[in-house]
């Protein structure tokens, strides 16, 4: 399989190339040459397959033949280890916990397949990758926990000041090794603009390999759509009019979901759910794509006002606005009307969700009709955002052993402005 530029001024790439260049000279985003389908046959087992054979016999349509098939089963096992429940919270309503990794948060997904695979491309390669990420929370820690110790690769992680959750931050900053954190005075976007310039300038690129561990990354886009097709998978036998709510920022994630729609699961539509940082949902009202700075909120994971995967949606649709809107629904929700979604669900039905989760629930709650069945994409477990969570339900959140071990160790974090130059003379200086 190759893989084009959004922008198609560069020549296509293999999966390899993609996966360790992580970005384009043309400041556009890899995709996939082709669109692969489904063989039917697949199709009618979905129900009887676990969701490491779901992600196996994804990847091999996507990435073809360049990782061997044992190779790319074991990667596969090793990333995947962990539980992905699907919770019927009332109703037509279910939620797909996908926040049960080291890190607690959705983001694993996409880091630990993603490492696997670059390890697997390094062993033949001599390269030494510098990895740059810009986070608005739980990107950076799910990719530091990936990459820890790998060989031959060092991480850099960009996240803004006094924008993520207590938690997410010691997460960030307690990592050591091959990993450090720039704690830059700016916002997400400004943390994302600084990681894109670095990989846009020549000289950078002369002296260092860099690649990116975001969505930008192919490698991390490919495995979110392994887990739409497995939730599609247990309910397809009663799921007639599907629907997908995806608190979205970045757009990654329901890129994801696009991807397993094209290659042949019968999702019937998506709703992209997003905070005050509406860009998207106003594009999809009004045909407008407007980029903002990012305003600060209690889902602060996307709180983000250029989202880069914008040009993967239109890529997928060959900029047909019209077949975009048919396939999907924008909607937005303010802190006070999350906060209220937070508490209704806790105190109705007993199921308690972080901010961006609740923003999915509210979008199927909005849009479902009878007879449809909703599945919101939850995020990350509550805890992560456990001071906005326990004044809303008046109760103490349990937080898991691993995060209890994080809480109380030093901060180590590099304080940075918002200026490219500064980056790039830090990059320089510390290769």
């Amino acid at each position: 399989m190759q893989f084009h530029s959004t922008n198609r001024k560069v020549p296509s790439v293999s999966f390899k190339e993609a996966v360790l260049k992580g970005l384009p000279d043309d400041n556009g985003l890899y995709m996939p040459e082709e669109m692969p389908s489904f063989p039917h046959e697949f199709l009618k087992k979905l129900p009887g397959l676990s969701f490491t054979d779901i992600a196996f016999e994804t990847a091999k349509l996507l990435i073809e033949n360049e990782i061997e098939k044992d190779d790319l089963k074991a990667i596969i096992e090793d990333a995947f280890d962990f539980d992905i429940p699907l919770i019927n919270v009332h109703d037509n309503i279910h939620v797909l916990e996908l926040y049960h990794g080291p890190t607690l948060a959705f983001k694993d997904f996409g880091a630990r397949f993603m490492a696997r695979v670059m390890g697997y491309f390094l062993k033949s390669d001599d390269r030494k990758i510098n990895i740059l990420v810009a986070t608005s929370g739980d990107t950076g820690s799910a990719v530091a926990q990936g990459f820890l110790g790998v060989d031959g690769i060092r991480v850099t992680l960009l996240y803004p000041k006094g924008k993520v959750s207590k938690i997410q931050e010691q997460q960030l900053t307690t990592i050591g090794q091959n990993v450090t954190a720039l704690e830059i005075d700016g916002t997400f976007d400004d943390c994302q603009h600084m990681v894109k310039t670095a990989f846009l300038d020549k000289e950078l690129n002369k002296k260092l390999t860099l690649s990116s561990a975001n969505s930008i990354n192919i490698a991390r886009l490919l495995p979110q759509s392994f887990y739409y097709t497995y939730a599609f998978s247990r309910l397809m036998n009663s799921a007639e009019n599907l629907y997908f709510c995806v608190p979205s920022g970045n757009f990654g994630n329901l890129c994801g979901g696009l991807l397993a729609k094209k290659m042949g699961i019968p999702i019937t539509g998506f709703i992209a759910a997003s905070n005050a940082n509406d860009i998207v949902p106003t594009y999809l009202d009004t045909e407008v794509f407007a980029p903002r700075p990012s305003v600060q909120t209690i889902s602060n994971a996307m709180d983000v006002g250029n989202p880069s995967n914008f040009s993967r949606l239109l890529d997928l649709y060959g900029n047909d606005y019209q077949k975009i809107i048919d396939d999907i629904k924008g909607i937005s929700f303010s802190d006070d009307e999350t906060k209220a979604l937070i508490t209704e669900v806790h105190e109705r039905y007993n199921y308690l969700m972080c901010p961006h989760t609740a923003i999915g629930y509210g979008g199927l709650k909005h849009y479902l009709n009878p007879g449809d069945i909703g599945i919101a994409l939850s995020t990350a477990h509550p805890c992560k955002f456990i001071e906005i969570v326990e004044p809303l339900i008046s109760e103490q959140v349990e937080i898991p052993l691993r995060l209890q071990k994080i809480i109380t160790r030093k901060k180590q974090a590099i304080s940075m402005t918002k200026d490219s130059a500064t980056f790039k003379a830090y990059l320089l200086r510390s290769s």
